[in-house]
C-alpha cells in the first residue's frame, strides 16, 4: 500500500480526535477537552498539540477509569505487581481526591512529567524486582527534565546540579567516568526504584503538587516494600528523605542516610558517604546482583 493511501491528512486526524473524545470520554471531559483544543488550534501548534492530548486522553482513559465491576473503584493503570500491593489505596478518599486535582491541573496548563510517566517508577521496576529505594521529593519543573524517576533527566537535557554532584560522588566512589546522559532508565531496569515523594508538578512552580495527597500515596509504597521485603536498600538523602524513611527497620532493611546532594548541602556529608559501594556490598552479601551505577 501506497504511502498517500495509510497516511491521514491533519484534518482527518482530528476528526477522528473529536470522535474518539465524544465516543469514549467521560461525559465531565468532554467540555475541558476541547476548550483546550479551542485554545490550542489558536495559539497555531495543532500537529505538536494533537500529540500533547493524544497523550492527555490516554492518560485519563488508562489511569482514571473505573472498573467494570464496582463503579466506586478507581482502575488506576500502573505495572501489575504494584496493582496489586498498592490496590487498597485507590479507593480511598485522599487518592480519589488526588486523581480529580491531577485531571484539572493537567487541563489547565502545563504539569510535568507527561501523563504517560507519573508511574514511571513503578512500570520500569516491578515491585519484587525492586533491589533499591532512592527517595527524592519533586519532580523537576522545567521543560523536558522529568520523566518519572527521582534525579534523573530525559537523554539530551543539561544535567541538573544535585545529578552532577551525584555522578561525582560515583566516581570517587567506584571510578566511574561521568555518563553522557542523565537519564537513570538504566538504574531502574536494574532494580532501583527511583521514587520521588510528589510525582506531579506544575511547570516552573516547585513544589506545587505538594499535600495533595501523593505523599501519603508514596508513603505507601514505601512502606509495603519494607514490610514485605527483606535485604532491601533505602538511600535517603537529605532531611526529608529521612523524615519519609524514618519508619524502616533497620534491622530488616540497609537504611544509608547524608546530606542533599544539592549544591547547598553535598560538602556537609553528601561527598564522601560511598552509598553506591556501601549498596553493592550489602547486595552482594544476600546473594544479589550489585548495580552498574
Amino acid at each position: 500500500m501506497c504511502q498517500n493511501e495509510i497516511k491521514k491528512t491533519e484534518a482527518q486526524r482530528y476528526r477522528d480526535f473529536i470522535l474518539l473524545t465524544y465516543t469514549i470520554f467521560p461525559l465531565c471531559l468532554r467540555d475541558s477537552v476541547f476548550d483546550i483544543l479551542r485554545f490550542d488550534t489558536a495559539s497555531g501548534s495543532r500537529t505538536h498539540i494533537f500529540h500533547t492530548h493524544i497523550g492527555h486522553i490516554r492518560f485519563f482513559l488508562r489511569m482514571f477509569v473505573t472498573k467494570p465491576n464496582n463503579t466506586n473503584a478507581m482502575n488506576v493503570q500502573i505495572e501489575e505487581s504494584w496493582k496489586q500491593h498498592l490496590a487498597p489505596e485507590f479507593d480511598k478518599p485522599y487518592f480519589i481526591k488526588l486523581t480529580d486535582f491531577v485531571r484539572q491541573e493537567y487541563q489547565q496548563g502545563a504539569v510535568y512529567p507527561p501523563g504517560r510517566l507519573i508511574f514511571n517508577a513503578f512500570n520500569l521496576c516491578p515491585f519484587d524486582c525492586v533491589k533499591v529505594v532512592i527517595i527524592g521529593q519533586d519532580p523537576y519543573h522545567g521543560p523536558g527534565q522529568a520523566h518519572g524517576l527521582c534525579f534523573s533527566v530525559n537523554d539530551g537535557i543539561p544535567f541538573p546540579p544535585s545529578l552532577v554532584n551525584i555522578f561525582k560522588e560515583i566516581h570517587d566512589d567506584l571510578g566511574k567516568p561521568m555518563p553522557t546522559s542523565g537519564n537513570l532508565t538504566r538504574w531502574a531496569r536494574q532494580g532501583v526504584l527511583l521514587l520521588n515523594a510528589t510525582l506531579t508538578v506544575r511547570a516552573h512552580q516547585a513544589g506545587s503538587h505538594q499535600r495533595q495527597g501523593w505523599e501519603e500515596f508514596t508513603d505507601a509504597a514505601i512502606r509495603t516494600l519494607a514490610e514485605e521485603r527483606e535485604h532491601l536498600v533505602f538511600i535517603l538523602w537529605g532531611a526529608y528523605a529521612q523524615k519519609k524513611g524514618a519508619f524502616i527497620d533497620r534491622s530488616r532493611h540497609l537504611v544509608l542516610t547524608s546530606a542533599h546532594p544539592s549544591p547547598l548541602s553535598a560538602r556537609n556529608g553528601f561527598f564522601g558517604n560511598h552509598h553506591f559501594s556501601q549498596a553493592n556490598a550489602y547486595l552482594e552479601s544476600h546473594g544479589e546482583t550489585p548495580i552498574e551505577w
